[in-house]
């Protein structure tokens, strides 16, 4: 028996009955040889870790647009902490890690420049629209590995795709993913936002305090503990009525007065309009996307979509560079002087 039979029986004997068992995947795309030491899902996850994708997380904005500080949130810390959160709430309740950590690593790989500013404007510019979740899951079925993609299970992409509010995953580890997202935003935004002097603690209004907590830390040991509360042997993910709906009222708090705030975002329509200039250029001249990206137009994808595939890529640095090369006038040099 390969130590991957081995951590599968182990699941069966150890997780919980409502529990995504790697052995009982829908499985891939395109069928694949087994690895002898790991699961599936845990294969899935070191795939999205090593991606390309992945890594320019670390340079994409959160909330903050190009923050003059170290310890602001980028996209990639806040996969991390939903990462993080979600693995707990897993744990506690006996289901999979694996594909709860999956699902948490790659929920956000299709994330534009510039954050949500960047997703708006894509979403206005691109013929179907565009959608940050929808992305994620082109990149890893089309974008990542020179076309290829990451060939990644069917739980795994549903969970990806189904991380927002308007969805619902089909695993109980995809909805751990699910409100493990909005608990870090929520709360990591609160924290940047004060180390932005946007706000303070005493700003929250006092009777979702009294119901959540008085610090970061104290709201996310309420959260947590509530779902798992709330979970245990129950065939759904579920916080009590009081809680989440003081959940939702702090998120209502944080969009009015955090990601609507002019100084938090003031500068969100410099970053809209970098993009759509980007875009009309590269619609004029497709010569300069990579062909990874335009060969694509042969097997039947529009343009645009291209066009979108190749800006939502790029970290916000990358973006303001070819911006810059593209309509800023560069120094006349002349040897010699």
């Amino acid at each position: 028996m390969t130590i991957r039979e081995n951590i599968e029986k182990m699941e069966q004997e150890t997780l919980s009955p409502y529990a995504a068992l790697s052995i009982h995947s829908r499985g891939r795309e395109r069928e694949e040889e087994p690895c002898d030491i790991r699961p599936v899902f845990q294969r899935d996850r070191d795939r999205i870790l090593h991606s390309k994708a992945f890594r320019r997380l670390k340079n994409k904005t959160q909330v903050f647009l190009t923050p003059k500080g170290d310890h602001y949130r980028t996209r990639l810390s806040h996969t991390l902490e939903v990462s993080q959160n979600a693995r707990t709430i897993a744990k506690a309740l006996r289901l999979n890690e694996d594909l709860v950590e999956a699902i948490a690593l790659g929920h956000d790989l299709g994330h534009t420049p510039f954050g949500h500013a960047g997703e708006y404007e894509l979403n206005d510019l691109c013929e179907d629209g565009f959608r940050h979740n929808e992305q994620s899951v082109r990149i890893v079925e089309k974008l990542e590995k020179n076309g290829e993609g990451l060939n990644l299970t069917w739980e795994v992409r549903d969970g990806i795709l189904n991380h927002q509010t308007r969805t619902m995953p089909h695993t109980l580890e995809g909805k751990i993913v699910r409100l493990s997202d909005k608990i870090a935003y929520i709360n990591h935004d609160i924290d940047d936002a004060i180390r932005a002097q946007i706000m303070v603690e005493e700003d929250i209004p006092k009777e979702l305090c009294d119901i959540l907590g008085y610090t970061t830390k104290e709201r996310l040991n309420t959260l947590i503990h509530n779902i798992i509360t709330n979970s245990i042997g129950k065939d759904d993910i579920m916080m009590s009525k009081k809680v989440e709906e003081a959940m939702h009222r702090l998120r209502r708090f944080m969009f009015e007065h955090v990601y609507k705030n002019p100084i938090a975002k003031g500068e969100e329509n410099k970053a809209r309009e970098l993009l759509k200039q980007l875009y009309y250029y590269y619609m004029n001249h497709l010569e300069l996307i990579p062909e990874k990206y335009t060969r694509m137009l042969k097997a039947g994808e529009k343009k645009d979509r291209i066009v979108c595939d190749y800006i939502s890529g790029m970290t916000d640095q990358y973006a303001i560079t070819k911006f810059e090369e593209y309509f800023l006038p560069q120094a006349w040099q002349v040897d010699g002087y």
